[in-house]
């Protein structure tokens, strides 16, 4: 029965709509308005009371950070204008004290909110570590994955000495013949195709723990005397970073929210015949060197960090890698995110000391957790959404970012 009633009920509408006059079509709309071109303020001035958690951060906490990049940054002469003032300043400072620290930075520097491209000013935030591998100095039937330095023919060209808008552009290859090609990617140099023999500097067990020492850039090897080696980033194939993770994403694998450095180690575990294919996905290769302790008794032995970009040792909880194509390179930079895997609040003085091959644009930070399993297990299941705000000398110009 309902079903005749709407047949009936639709056949009179059509025969209602039928007797209408077509009432006018409506006058056409106005075109809409173009793009705006303005350019995106990359670093807008802002209040500190716009820094969430501003006033509750243990910012003294930072400041073994500061003063070590402070001697890095006085010493190189392109930055020395910039920082000599508030370096000079900070000697007079009681590092210890919470509200001195906090007083110093009010005092000395000037808040700017940090937007991309589009204007908005939330970004990505990922976790990195120090690990820990067992290895040895020579290869063995247990440690056969060797992790190498610098390979004689890799060539660095600096194409800012021809052309000054290039700056800190470097370009990676090798000769082959009269011409400059791009260098071996990871696949070739996994099988043998680089001049590799001879530059291993260690050897481990894991193939897929070699790789993520590569993605963190540093790391401690345990040999079998007791001692450690400490290994640094040294340089790099050339060849952009691809990330695995994305690739299992693509692929319906693992999820956004499901994707760690647990879950690709899983996954390897369950597909070992694939794993080689896997790595293979990321062209880009990181060769390494053996770094010294630093001077017992100084401030770089008791931040006991690896070396960042900057080079100067990273402090744990207190120090990220950023794009310095737009923050620069040693500067403080409040941030807040959240703790891995939660909503729970990450908000505190940071410095911006390390760069890395997955760290691209402006509202983009891998947070350092520091040394060992527990930092690495923060640092896997860390992608969180975050804001950054960088904090530059008072009477210096910002950077253009």
């Amino acid at each position: 029965m309902l079903h005749h009633l709407r047949a009936a009920t639709a056949a009179l509408v059509v025969v209602l709509a039928g007797c209408q006059t077509v009432p006018p079509a409506p006058p056409p709309k106005p075109p809409a308005p173009p793009p705006s071109t303005a350019p995106v303020q990359r670093f807008a001035p802002v209040d500190w009371r716009d820094l969430p958690g501003w006033g509750e951060d243990d910012v003294a906490a930072a400041w073994p950070a500061f003063v070590v990049g402070c001697k890095a940054l006085v010493a190189r002469t392109q930055s020395q204008a910039t920082w000599k003032a508030p370096c000079d300043a900070a000697s007079r400072v009681d590092g210890a004290s919470t509200s001195a620290v906090r007083a110093f930075f009010m005092e000395h520097f000037s808040p700017y909110r940090i937007a991309n491209d589009d204007g908005t000013d939330t970004g990505l935030v990922t976790g990195y570590y120090e690990p820990l591998l067992a290895g040895s100095r020579t290869p063995t039937p247990d440690y056969a994955i060797a992790l190498y330095g610098v390979p004689d023919d890799l060539l660095v060209v600096d194409l800012s000495s021809l052309y000054p808008e290039l700056k800190d552009k470097r370009v990676r290859g090798r000769v082959e013949g009269r011409k400059v090609v791009p260098y071996w990617p990871r696949a070739d140099i996994e099988r043998g195709a680089a001049p590799v023999a001879g530059k291993a500097l260690a050897f481990v067990a894991d193939p897929v723990e070699a790789f993520f020492l590569e993605i963190q850039g540093s790391g401690r090897i345990a040999l079998a005397d007791g001692s450690v080696m400490r290994l640094g980033y040294a340089d790099q194939n050339g060849h952009p970073y691809r990330s695995v993770a994305r690739v299992l994403i693509d692929r319906g694998e693992l999820t956004r929210d499901t994707a760690s450095m647990q879950a690709i180690r899983s996954w390897v575990q369950a597909h070992p015949a694939e794993a080689r294919a896997l790595l293979d996905e990321n062209p880009s290769y990181v060769f390494f060197r053996e770094l010294p302790k630093p001077p017992a008794g100084s401030i770089e032995a008791a931040i006991d960090g690896p070396l960042g970009s900057l080079g100067v040792p990273l402090l744990s909880e207190r120090t990220i890698a950023v794009d310095a194509r737009y923050v620069p390179l040693g500067a403080p930079v409040y941030l807040a995110t959240t703790k891995p895997s939660s909503n729970a609040p990450l908000q505190r003085l940071t410095l911006a000391q390390d760069t890395g091959g997955a760290i691209r644009g402006p509202v983009r930070a891998d947070f350092f957790w520091g040394f060992g399993t527990q930092a690495g297990r923060e640092a896997g299941r860390m992608r969180q959404d975050g804001r950054m705000w960088l904090l530059w000398p008072k009477g210096a110009p910002p950077p253009r970012g």
